[in-house]
């Protein structure tokens, strides 16, 4: 401890977080991992950050980066070594109200930007949960409540403040750095540390905000029908389904958020829902959008969830790949099943603008597993499904690995990937032990 002490440059010598700090037990862990780290670094800047990663360097402690800690992967914690912890940059400004162009720094929680640009009338699609963090989401793709409206968070990416791996700050964007711009809309957590992000906001103030309960048959004909009321419904719907079995009855709880506030519209997105089977209503509101990422989800993160995730992406829901998600909700060690619909506006991306590559796929499956048995009751109930996806989102694994890599970024994605990593940090301070 002595020799990190030793090191620390005055600046920060206020933003270090030791284990015999009140406040380190709940800065220690992610929301699934819980992590001991030899310090917790609080930045309230850029140069801060790079201070750290020197402070890294020079005690020679493994770098791992958190914004909002829920990162189902654990690497935004460690053993033993230094955490950078965004939460302290976590400013929202509204740079140009015509042209939507709003400024979030990294460590915000997206609960948080939707609170503070609700009364511009603007919000950015983000995520399913208040207290994600920022730079996760918007480094590794973003598929959020307004995907088939506005796309994913990256899409709308204009620039992004980083501190590479040197210390070195620098502006990507179309003009300044492209090739950085390019990795950190998808891939960027092997490129650089984001701090900040300029993003190209969309005009909303409410959502229509649904929740329904479905039946579901064994051989998942409600499910195909519920992925193929998706691609047709207009792009104003997005929804999420979490399937849950309990005596023998397999039941899909829906959310449906329609990016609109006008009853007609809303009506008509959700009318393609409550056909695909026996379907009812819980509740149909028009809200503000900030209750859909509501502030009184924020929290600390200290490893309340532990578990073991995979995803996958498909571009139509087969029969053999609904019976499998039913079978596997209803399995005597199940698997919790999430659904969530993608494709609208995110297809009118081409694939090769951004590291993420996956345009043409219209559902993503993720699928959990929990203490004791979490990693053999997923690798068991996911075996059957895994040859039928096309790709994978990086934001959704828990246990990342080259197999991870190439079906996050395939093919010419994931060369292009590697050579941008192994330029902007060529030792590979940043990237997970699995892709170093």
């Amino acid at each position: 401890m002595r020799r990190i002490l030793d090191r620390v440059p005055t600046r920060l010598a206020d933003r270090i977080v030791l284990p015999d700090d009140p406040r380190y037990r709940l800065l220690r862990s992610t929301y699934t991992t819980v992590g001991h780290p030899a310090v917790v670094v609080l930045p309230r800047s850029a140069d801060d950050v790079a201070a750290a990663l020197r402070l890294a360097r020079e005690t020679d402690l493994r770098v791992a980066v958190r914004s909002g800690g829920h990162g189902l992967s654990g690497n935004g914690t460690n053993d033993g070594g230094l955490v950078i912890d965004l939460s302290a940059l976590h400013r929202v400004d509204v740079l140009d109200r015509r042209a939507r162009l709003v400024r979030v720094e990294a460590g915000a929680r997206w609960a948080q930007v939707a609170r503070a640009l609700a009364p511009h009338g603007l919000a950015i699609s983000s995520g399913d949960h208040g207290n994600v963090g920022v730079g996760g989401i918007a480094t590794g793709g973003g598929v959020g409540w307004l995907v088939r409206r506005y796309g994913l968070t990256i899409d709308h990416i204009r620039a992004v403040e980083v501190v590479l791996a040197d210390g070195t700050v620098v502006r990507a964007d179309a003009e300044t750095e492209p090739d950085l711009l390019w990795v950190m809309r998808g891939a960027g957590a092997g490129a650089g540390i984001a701090v900040a992000f300029e993003i190209e906001a969309m005009e909303l103030r409410q959502v229509g905000h649904a929740q329904l309960v479905a039946a579901i048959d064994p051989a998942g004909d409600t499910l195909r029908r519920w992925a193929e009321a998706g691609t047709r419904a207009p792009r104003e719907l997005s929804t999420a389904v979490v399937l849950s079995s309990r005596g023998g009855t397999t039941a899909a709880f829906i959310q449906a958020v329609v990016a609109s506030d006008r009853e007609p519209v809303i009506r008509r997105a959700l009318a393609p829902l409550l056909e695909i089977g026996d379907v009812r209503v819980r509740q149909a509101h028009i809200v503000p959008y900030t209750e859909v990422l509501p502030s009184a989800q924020l929290h600390a993160n200290t490893a309340q969830m532990p578990s073991s995730t995979t995803n996958g992406l498909l571009t139509e829901l087969s029969p053999a790949v609904a019976r499998g998600l039913v079978a596997a909700t209803a399995a005597p060690d199940p698997v919790l099943v999430q659904l969530r619909s993608v494709g609208g506006a995110a297809h009118d991306v081409d694939p090769a603008a951004t590291a993420f590559a996956h345009r043409h796929q219209n559902v993503l499956v993720v699928a959990s597993a929990f203490p004791p048995d979490d990693r053999a009751v997923l690798r068991t109930g996911w075996a059957p499904l895994a040859p039928h996806m096309d790709g994978a989102y990086v934001n959704f694994d828990s246990a990342p690995s080259g197999a991870t890599f190439a079906r996050a970024y395939p093919g010419a994605t994931g060369t292009r990937v590697t050579e941008l990593w192994r330029r902007y940090d060529p030792e590979g301070v940043l990237r997970p032990r699995a892709w170093a």
